[in-house]
C-alpha cells in the first residue's frame, strides 16, 4: 500500500509540476475548476445526495464557480477584493468556529441540503485559494509554498506517528491519528519554514513561524473533518480516483482547510 500511495504520489506531483508552472492563467483555471467539480462529484456521496437533487447541486456547484471566475478575471478590483473577502472570511467562520463544534460532537448534520452547503465551504473558498494564490508575486511559490508546507505536515504526521505513536488523538473519528503524529508536523513544518527562510532571506519574518503552526493545526482539523464525514456517510473512502489514495477529498482534505485560511492571511498582510 505504501509503494502504491507513493507512487500515485510522485506521479500527482510531477503533473502538479508541470500544469503550475506551464499553464496560463486560463489554463489553470480550468484544472482547478476540474478539481472543484470532482470534489464535488465525490462530495454527493458523502452528503447522500441522490437522484435530481444530486445534478441540481453539481450544476449549482459548476454555476457558483464560473461566477467566481467571471469576477476574478473581469470585475474591477473593489468587486474582487470584496468576493475574496467574503468568502475566505466564510471559509475561516467555518473552520475555526463550525467545524471544532462538529469535530467535539456538539452539533453537526446529516441534512443532504444542508451538507451540500457544508460542500461548498469546504470546496468554493480551495478553488478561489488556488487561483489567487498563484497570480501572487512571487508567481507561483505562495501556492506552491503552502502546499509544501501541509505535505510536510502531512508526511512528518505520517511517520512519527507509524514510529512513536502511543496517544490518539480522536479515535472516535480517525483511530489512526495520534498525538505524537501532529507533534513530528509541527517539528517538520518548522524545519520547512526556516528552510524557507533562510533561502528565501526572510529571516526577520517571525510572524511565518506562527502562521506555520496555525497552518498546522488548520491541516490536523481538515484531515479530521473529512474523516468525520466518511464515518457518518459510511464509506472508507471519498472515491477511488487515485490508487493508493481513495478520492481526490482524501487527498486534498487537509488542502481545504489551510489554503483559503493562507489566502486570506496574505490579504490582510498586504493591507496592514
Amino acid at each position: 500500500m505504501l509503494k502504491q500511495r507513493v507512487i500515485t504520489a510522485v506521479i500527482l506531483l510531477c503533473l502538479f509540476l508541470a500544469v503550475l508552472f506551464k499553464l496560463p492563467e486560463q489554463g489553470w483555471a480550468v484544472v482547478v475548476g476540474l478539481m472543484v467539480m470532482q470534489g464535488s462529484w465525490e462530495w454527493l456521496k458523502l452528503a447522500k445526495l441522490r437522484g435530481l437533487v444530486a445534478g441540481f447541486y453539481w450544476l449549482a456547484t459548476l454555476g457558483l464557480f464560473l461566477a467566481m471566475l467571471a469576477i476574478h478575471f473581469n470585475a474591477s478590483s473593489q468587486l474582487k477584493n470584496a468576493m475574496q473577502l467574503s468568502i475566505y472570511s466564510v471559509s475561516a467562520v467555518f473552520w475555526f468556529a463550525l467545524v471544532p463544534v462538529w469535530l467535539k460532537g456538539i452539533w453537526k448534520t446529516d441534512n443532504p441540503w444542508l451538507m451540500g452547503v457544508v460542500g461548498w465551504c469546504v470546496l468554493l473558498p480551495l478553488g478561489l485559494a488556488m487561483l489567487d494564490l498563484r497570480v501572487e508575486p512571487p508567481q507561483p511559490w505562495w501556492l506552491l509554498g503552502v502546499m509544501g508546507l501541509v505535505a510536510t505536515a502531512d508526511i512528518s504526521a505520517y511517520f512519527a506517528g507509524r514510529r512513536f505513536g502511543k496517544h490518539k488523538l480522536a479515535p472516535g473519528i480517525s483511530p489512526g491519528k495520534t498525538w505524537e503524529g501532529v507533534a513530528g508536523a509541527m517539528l517538520g513544518v518548522m524545519v520547512y519554514v526556516g528552510a524557507v527562510m533562510a533561502v528565501g532571506g526572510m529571516t526577520q519574518r517571525y510572524s511565518l513561524l506562527l502562521l506555520a503552526v496555525v497552518a498546522v493545526v488548520l491541516s490536523v482539523m481538515g484531515d479530521l473533518f473529512e474523516s468525520a464525514i466518511k464515518r457518518q456517510a459510511g464509506v472508507k473512502d471519498s472515491g477511488t480516483l487515485l490508487p493508493g489514495h481513495g478520492g481526490l477529498l482524501d487527498r486534498i482534505d487537509a488542502l481545504t482547510s489551510t489554503l483559503p485560511l493562507a489566502a486570506l492571511a496574505l490579504i490582510l498582510m498586504k493591507a496592514a
